[in-house]
């Protein structure tokens, strides 16, 4: 954890906020072999793969009802609360997306409106390696039946025993998924992009993964399967003041550390005395944690930068482009002004990531890796298209009709010109 830079110039920028990465040409051609490999072979390759990387061997992938219904009696009354708690308020926050239908009148008699068209075949990948996320199901399941998707398939690794995480099938079962399927890693992407026997195809994936299963993801992008977005490993920048708690700021670093040993962190302090106090923090709090070996080799990869300047602390944060902001400070809602990239946000000293990811009710699904200068997160609109529609009545094609034949015309495209001026000559 030596990786301390003070007002770093703008020049050295890209270098200190570099994300970990392997080698993306191996890294491809490994994860294209894969989804060739379950494209043309199916369930078989699945099973094959399955037992390669996860240790297991499957007669059948999809999850019984049975299966289901045993897990409901291993979860704990306390953790079915705290589950029904983030249910409602993701809820309340996803239903509050839904728009209503507008008909705007452009020019007179000329009606244009747009329609929200929920995906009728989504995909959602939960990870359920290191950490099954059983969250995440929450996130992806609940707008994808608000949104009113008519099939939704989950894919989700098991363990050694070819059993899913329990709290996962729970989920699955208090939101109404039926379809899941004992799948992980890029042959899960591969099944829900190409089909298989048992595992339907889909028109659009959803669900975080490491970087073999981003890299699926963007691969079958290419072959025209649509994604919620390019989201990695996961990751979390705080900005720090005078006035933060460098417990508090230590245990939300800690919190994204944990994920996995590619996470990354990056605090930045406007002075040398708060890192020292982070780092102080750390330290203490790191020996308690029972995943304290990820969170080590994950601080590798941190990231302490003191910036004196607000603005241009903010500066290099909008470079990054954090999946996750943290701004703990007591001007935190006067900062976030500042803030034009980032995925989620939290402002203050009682806002912790851990909140985002659980039961505030925002998605937790995030753009990573820099792509949020380009991405939204996930909310109900990933789950719909937007069909707009027209309706012109006799006076309406006489109002704009020419306007319309001018242009036809002066692109060269007559019979355009002419799908207008046959409906004026026959008025």
């Amino acid at each position: 954890m030596n990786n301390v830079f003070i007002n770093p110039s703008q020049a050295q920028w890209n270098e200190i906020l570099k994300r970990p990465t392997i080698d993306n040409k191996s890294l491809e051609a490994t994860v294209a072999a894969i989804l060739e490999d379950v494209k043309q072979h199916g369930d078989a390759a699945i099973k094959k793969y399955t037992t390669k990387f996860d240790g297991v061997e499957l007669s059948d992938l999809k999850v019984t009802e049975a299966e289901i219904n045993e897990a409901i009696g291993l979860v704990s009354d306390e953790l079915k609360e705290a589950i029904e708690l983030a249910k409602k308020n993701i809820t309340v926050f996803h239903e509050s997306q839904k728009e209503a239908v507008r008909q705007i009148q452009t020019t007179k008699h000329v009606l244009c409106w747009r329609k929200p068209v929920a995906i009728q075949k989504v995909g959602l990948y939960i990870p359920g390696g290191t950490a099954p996320l059983f969250s995440t199901l929450l996130m992806l399941g609940i707008p994808a039946t608000i949104a009113g998707c008519s099939e939704i398939v989950v894919c989700t690794p098991s363990d050694k025993k070819g059993k899913v995480n329990p709290v996962i099938l729970y989920v699955a079962q208090l939101i109404g998924l039926k379809n899941i399927y004992k799948v992980g890693g890029v042959q899960a992407i591969a099944a829900m992009a190409y089909g298989t026997k048992t595992v339907s195809q889909v028109y659009k994936i959803f669900g975080p993964g490491n970087q073999y299963v981003t890299c699926a993801k963007q691969l079958i992008n290419k072959d025209g399967i649509a994604i919620d977005m390019p989201a990695g490993p996961s990751e979390v920048a705080v900005y720090a003041d005078e006035t933060s708690e460098a417990a508090f700021v230590a245990a939300d670093l800690l919190s994204q550390a944990e994920h996995g040993v590619d996470s990354q962190v990056l605090l930045v302090a406007n002075s040398q005395t708060i890192i020292d106090k982070v780092k102080k923090e750390i330290k203490i709090q790191l020996s308690l944690l029972s995943r304290k070996e990820i969170a080590e080799k994950s601080l590798a990869n941190s990231r302490f930068v003191v910036m004196e300047n607000a603005d241009t602390a903010f500066d290099l944060l909008n470079e990054y482009a954090a999946e996750h902001l943290i701004i703990a400070s007591d001007n935190a809602k006067k900062l976030s002004e500042l803030v034009v990239n980032a995925g989620s946000v939290f402002l203050g000293h009682y806002s912790p990531e851990s909140v985002g990811d659980y039961a505030s009710g925002t998605n937790h699904t995030l753009p990573t890796n820099g792509y949020a200068k380009a991405y939204s997160g996930v909310s109900l609109d990933s789950f719909v298209k937007k069909i707009t529609f027209q309706q012109l009545n006799k006076e309406g094609i006489k109002n704009i009709g020419s306007a319309v034949e001018a242009m036809a015309a002066a692109e060269g495209l007559d019979a355009h010109k002419n799908a207008v001026s046959i409906r004026l000559k026959n008025l």
